[in-house]
C-alpha cells in the first residue's frame, strides 16, 4: 500500500486546513501526529467502509474525517486550529482489520508526514 499525503502548511490560530491522503488500495485509515519533542499520537480514524469514525478527545468538535472510496482517499478537515495542534501529521493504513485502532503498531503503512504549524 502506498500512501501519498500532500498538504500541510502554516496557519494562524483559529484557522482551518485540510489534509488528504491517497492510498493505492482501500483500507481502514487514520491520522496520527507527532508534536515537537513528543511521541506520535492518534488523532482521528475512519473504518474501511466509512461508517465508523473515532476521534481523540483533544480534536472533537474541531476535526473531522471523511473518505472518498472511489478515489481511495481520506480527508482530514481541521478547523479552529490551536497552537498545540502544531505537529507532523501522518496518515496510516491498516490492512489487517477493517476497523479503527488508536495504536500505531496496528497500522502497516505510513505516509511520509506533513508539517502543520499553527501560530498564536
Amino acid at each position: 500500500v502506498q500512501l501519498q499525503a500532500p498538504g500541510g502548511g502554516f496557519v494562524q490560530a483559529g484557522g482551518s486546513l485540510k489534509l488528504s491522503c491517497a492510498a493505492s488500495t482501500r483500507t481502514s485509515m487514520a491520522w496520527f501526529r507527532q508534536p515537537p519533542g513528543k511521541e506520535r499520537e492518534f488523532v482521528i480514524g475512519i473504518s474501511w467502509s466509512g461508517d465508523s469514525t473515532s476521534y481523540a478527545e483533544s480534536v472533537k468538535g474541531r476535526f473531522s474525517i471523511s473518505r472518498d472510496n472511489a478515489k481511495n482517499t481520506v480527508y482530514l478537515q481541521m478547523n479552529s486550529l490551536k497552537p498545540e495542534d502544531t505537529a507532523v501529521y501522518y496518515c496510516a493504513a491498516r490492512t489487517t482489520n477493517w476497523g479503527i485502532s488508536r495504536v500505531t503498531y496496528d497500522y502497516d503503512y505510513w505516509g511520509q508526514g506533513t508539517l502543520v504549524t499553527v501560530s498564536s
